[in-house]
């Protein structure tokens, strides 16, 4: 049986939004097998944490070579920065990144103590 958490998390990634590619050549839908192709990567990258999506086209940006991050950037949607930086972490063999979590420890807000009067 499934947990009502697990199940809540299963719905979220089946509705994640998926990107509509910016690329001149689906904008033009002069190729219709590149254009799936681009359609199965964002479908696969809906299914992943945003450290796997940055390494994932990471990784495929490397493959492109020149103008790789630009041409992500508007297939997937991603800031060019993040992209980079997913490059960056790799290279460095993802060290100071956390395997068990999503993020690195720490991040985010500080948290405020409630004040009451008494």
């Amino acid at each position: 049986m499934i947990e009502n958490s697990s199940r809540t998390s299963v719905n979220q990634m089946s509705n994640a939004k998926i990107h509509k590619c910016q690329c001149e050549d689906c904008r033009k839908g002069a190729d219709r097998s590149l254009m799936e192709m681009h359609r199965r990567m964002k479908l696969f990258l809906s299914r992943l944490d945003e450290q796997q999506r940055r390494w994932y086209v990471a990784l495929e940006s490397e493959k492109i070579g020149h103008s790789g991050d630009r041409l992500l950037s508007q297939i997937t949607g991603m800031h060019v920065e993040t992209i980079r930086r997913g490059r960056r972490e790799l290279e460095s063999s993802l060290e100071g990144r956390p395997a068990d979590r999503v993020r690195v420890e720490g991040g985010g807000r500080p948290v405020v103590e409630k004040k009451t009067e008494r």
